[in-house]
């Protein structure tokens, strides 16, 4: 079931972004932070969880894109799934339902960056009209290794416009 993601949470939420980190595909990162650290980097709401048998699998929260009131509408999306639990559908659950509420929220365009290599995660995003936007090559490295990063993004059909 899909619930509103709480401070309880926080160990397996950072659990489940160091299988990320690990994967080498779904960020820059290297460090797992602090829960005090990845709770001021992300909006207060829209954060949710996928919990099965009192074990969260999976979540999703986002990150403002800028501290300018101008682009108060623009967030990032980030869904990671506990690398046990992946095409089951978790992770379209958690991206319908960060949607819905980003936009309950006035956020008007919801913006992905991803390694080309992570195409479970843009199939996921494409599934939810996220469109290519642009790549940025050799953007940072990674382990040493130039790294490419693909934009997509989502403009809300029921906000701002």
């Amino acid at each position: 079931m899909i619930r509103e993601m709480t401070e309880a949470d926080s160990s397996r939420v950072l659990d489940i972004y160091k299988m990320g980190l690990d994967s080498r595909n779904a960020t820059f990162e290297i460090n797992v932070p602090l829960w005090s650290t990845w709770d001021s980097k992300h909006l207060e709401h829209s954060r949710f969880v996928w919990e099965e048998n009192n074990k969260v699998l999976g979540w999703v929260a986002l990150s403002p894109v800028s501290s300018r009131v101008m682009y108060q509408g623009v967030a990032e999306v980030s869904v990671y799934l506990d690398a046990n639990y992946l095409n089951r559908g978790i992770g379209s659950l958690l991206m319908d339902k960060v949607i819905k509420s980003s936009e309950d929220n006035g956020i008007w365009t919801l913006y992905s960056s991803i390694f080309p290599e992570n195409e479970g995660t843009i199939k996921l995003h494409e599934k939810f009209k996220f469109r290519l936007i642009g790549r940025r090559e050799k953007i940072a490295k990674l382990d040493g290794l130039w790294r490419d990063t693909l934009l997509l993004e989502r403009r809300s059909n029921i906000v701002g416009f």
